[in-house]
C-alpha cells in the first residue's frame, strides 16, 4: 500500500509538471512547488532541484540559487551605518558572499591594516610570540 501511495504521488506530480510546461504561466509553477513540498520526500526534492540546476548554465544556476536563497546583495557603504550596518548585512549574506567580500576587503587593505586585522581575529598569535 505504501508503494502505491508513492507511485500515485509521483504520477500526480508528473501530471502537474506537464500542465506547468504546457500552461507556463500564472500560478501553475507556484502550485507545483507546493505539491512538490507536500508529496516528495526530502531526497527526492533534493534530486529534483539538483537536476534542474545542473541543466542550466553555471551563471544562471547561481542566479536562480541566489534568488531562492535570498542573497543579501552588496553591503551598504560604511558611512551609512558603520559596523551595525555591516553586521546586519553579514547576517543576511550567503556563505559565498561572506567569503568573497571578506577576502576582497582584506586584499584591499593597506599592509598595516591587514596586520591589525590579523591581530584582531587571532590574538593568540601575538601572545604566543612573546
Amino acid at each position: 500500500m505504501h508503494d502505491f501511495n508513492i507511485a500515485s504521488n509521483h504520477y500526480r506530480l508528473a501530471s502537474q509538471l506537464l500542465a506547468c510546461l504546457t500552461i507556463s504561466g500564472g500560478d501553475a509553477w507556484s502550485e507545483f512547488t507546493q505539491e512538490v513540498q507536500a508529496l516528495l520526500l526530502d531526497f527526492e526534492r533534493y534530486a529534483l532541484a539538483e537536476a534542474a540546476l545542473r541543466a542550466l548554465p553555471i551563471n544562471d544556476a547561481l542566479a536562480v540559487s541566489l534568488e531562492v536563497i535570498g542573497a543579501a546583495g552588496r553591503p551598504m557603504p560604511a558611512a551609512l551605518g558603520g559596523m551595525g550596518t555591516a553586521r546586519n548585512w553579514a547576517m543576511m549574506a550567503t556563505r559565498a558572499e561572506l567569503k568573497a567580500y571578506a577576502l576582497a576587503s582584506f586584499e584591499a587593505m593597506p599592509p598595516g591594516d591587514q596586520a591589525a586585522f590579523l591581530d584582531h581575529i587571532n590574538p593568540k598569535q601575538k601572545d604566543q610570540a612573546a
